[in-house]
This record gives C-alpha cells, sequence and structure tokens, in this order.
C-alpha cells in the first residue's frame, strides 16, 4: 500500500510516524523547510506518552520524485488545499484516494449525497473549483481529526492527546479502499472507523469549532473562559443553535445537545484554540473552512444565521487587519440574515 501524506506537520508527522511502523506501508511525505531537512537527517522523533521513537522517512518537497499513490493523506489546513492541487498530480493515478483531514466543511460535501442540494460547490472553501476540479469528488475519503499534537521544532513532533480518524466514504458505502485504509491506520495503533455517515461526524467536531473558534480570537479567551462567561456562552450557543438547523435540514444527526456540547468545551479548561493560536502568532486562520461555509449553507437551505453572519464579518475583519486572511474570490458581501 503506497501512502503519500501531504503536509507533514503536527497531525500529518503525527500519522506518519505511526504508519512508518506499520507494516506493509510504504510510506512518503511531502514537506518543506527546516522541517523537511530535519527528517531527511535525523528522522522524524515522536514523543508519546513519555516516550521518543525515531521513523526514517522517504520526505521531499517535490511531489514528482515519489510517483503515483494509492492513497494521499492531505494534511494541510483547509485554505491551503487549492494552492497545491497542481503540485499534486504527479501522486494522482486512475485509482488513488485523497483523504481530506482537514477541520470544517470539506469541498467536496455535497458529492454523493442525495436530494437537492446533490453535487453543488462551495465558493467558501473551493473558489473558482479549483479543488473540485483538480482533485475529483470521487477520490474522496472524509477524515475527522480527532487528536492534539504540536511541532516542538524541526522534526520533532508531540502528541498531547487523542488518537480517533473516523474515516468515510461520502457515499456512505464502506467500499474496499475505505477498509483497507481503516485496517492499515489501526494496525499502526490509531482508531479508525469506518462510518456510514461521515457527515454526521464532521458536524460533531464543526458544531464547537465553528462557534469557539473565531469568539476566542476576538477575545483572546480560552474555551474555559468563553463558557465561564454568560455572554460570550450566550453567543456561541445561539451560534450553533443556528448551525444545527442547517446541519438537521442536511440530514445530519446530532448525538449530544447543545448545552452538553458547550459543557464538555468548558470542561477541556484554558485552552486556546487554534484560531486564537493563528492570530497570536500571525498565521493565516480557517476562517472560511470553519464559518463562511457555515454561512454558506444557510443561504442553500434558507436557514438564518445572525450570530453566525455578524461573528463571521468580524472575525475576518480582525484578520484582514492582522495579515491572516485573505477572502477568497467570488464570495458574496456578507449581510447579516435575520
Amino acid at each position: 500500500m503506497r501512502v503519500c501524506i501531504f503536509g507533514a506537520g503536527a497531525i500529518g508527522g503525527y500519522v506518519a510516524a505511526k504508519l512508518a511502523a506499520a507494516d506493509g506501508v510504504d510510506l512518503s511525505l511531502v514537506a518543506r523547510g527546516p522541517h523537511l531537512e530535519a527528517m531527511r537527517t535525523k528522522g522524524l522523533k515522536l514523543i508519546e506518552a513519555g516516550r521518543e521513537t525515531i521513523h526514517t522517512v522517504k520526505a521531499e518537497q517535490d511531489p514528482a520524485k515519489l510517483g503515483v499513490q494509492d492513497y494521499v493523506i492531505l494534511a494541510l489546513k483547509a485554505h491551503s488545499v487549492s494552492g497545491v492541487v497542481a503540485a499534486m498530480q504527479p501522486l494522482l493515478g486512475p485509482d488513488t484516494a485523497v483523504v481530506t483531514a482537514q477541520n470544517g466543511v470539506p469541498w467536496w460535501y455535497f458529492h454523493k449525497l442525495a436530494g437537492p442540494h446533490e453535487g453543488k460547490r462551495l465558493v467558501s472553501v473551493d473558489p473558482g473549483n479549483r479543488i473540485w476540479d483538480g482533485i475529483g469528488p470521487e477520490r474522496a475519503i472524509g477524515c475527522v481529526v480527532y487528536p492534539a499534537t504540536e511541532v516542538d521544532e524541526p522534526g520533532v513532533v508531540r502528541h498531547v492527546e487523542g488518537d480517533r480518524f473516523p474515516l468515510g466514504e461520502p457515499s456512505g458505502e464502506k467500499s474496499e479502499r475505505v477498509l483497507a485504509l481503516s485496517k492499515a491506520m489501526v494496525a499502526a495503533g490509531l482508531k479508525a472507523p469506518v462510518r456510514s455517515d461521515i457527515r454526521s461526524d464532521l458536524w460533531v467536531k464543526l458544531w464547537g469549532n465553528l462557534s469557539f473558534n473565531p469568539i476566542s480570537a476576538l477575545t483572546g479567551a480560552t474555551l474555559a473562559g468563553i463558557v465561564g462567561d454568560p455572554a460570550t456562552r450566550a453567543l456561541a450557543r445561539q451560534m450553533m443553535i443556528e448551525a444545527q438547523a442547517i446541519g438537521e435540514a442536511l440530514g445530519v444527526r446530532f448525538p449530544v445537545d447543545v448545552d452538553r456540547r458547550i459543557t464538555g468545551a468548558g470542561e477541556v479548561g484554558a485552552h486556546k484554540t487554534s484560531m486564537l493560536q493563528d492570530i497570536e502568532r500571525g498565521r493565516p486562520m480557517e476562517i472560511d473552512a470553519l464559518v463562511g461555509a457555515v454561512a454558506e449553507l444557510g443561504t442553500f437551505t434558507g436557514i438564518a444565521t445572525p450570530a453566525i453572519d455578524a461573528v463571521l464579518a468580524l472575525v475576518r475583519q480582525l484578520g484582514r487587519q492582522r495579515g491572516c486572511y485573505q477572502d477568497p474570490g467570488g464570495l458574496e458581501p456578507i449581510s447579516v440574515k435575520s
């Protein structure tokens, strides 16, 4: 099984280190800069549960040097995917599957989704259809990323917690390709159950990300801070209620109620969301995959999203001012729907 991890940062590096020790996997990585050089010269170090392991990996900056793969695991942030579609092409053969290990609403969301929206494209996450046309939705395998990991220094990935990567075909079928990938990941020590409704799994994580992430970026508050303050808790709750209405209109099943989900987030404690970390470090934020796409889905379904729209407008403006956000082309100006 030929597997290439495109983007071997914190999550990609963690998966790479686990798969590198598994039998039957011909693993390669696409990376760049000091991280690439460190992995080439010293190997990929994983720090997990107080133990350090070093793995020799095949890593390149140029995907053309790696050849056609059975699976490409895209471990980049959502806003970076469209920029690598052209570079990915040498990895893609007629039967190559592409695993989308990004947060937020995926670009293939309406592929094989029965109903009035089947085949629709999402401008917010795939402006100009660059990903849809360049990769092809028929290649996509959905993946929800739960682990928390960090790159401590070039070539060194630290696993903080979590090992779940639920997988699923957009069609819901348990195909040979998704079952084979799940088996390989489980053999490598990861939890990778195959879901018949991967979109519902995606929404459970998205539900919190679309509210807590932008509120934290705007206020500087941790999860505990947002949940502990009645005003920001109420705002997050309203955003989640709007999102739940959209998800349910699209056939999503939410296994917990909104208040239980909020309480669970607060119990994580003084944790900085990824969007807050990005704004503090001057890195691009995942605004459109986490928030903009939900507002766009509200337009598709005819569901008003006034709280989501207002927070989206504010966090986009913050991102522009800090140089951490660039508007994708083709978006309509935000107007708060009521």
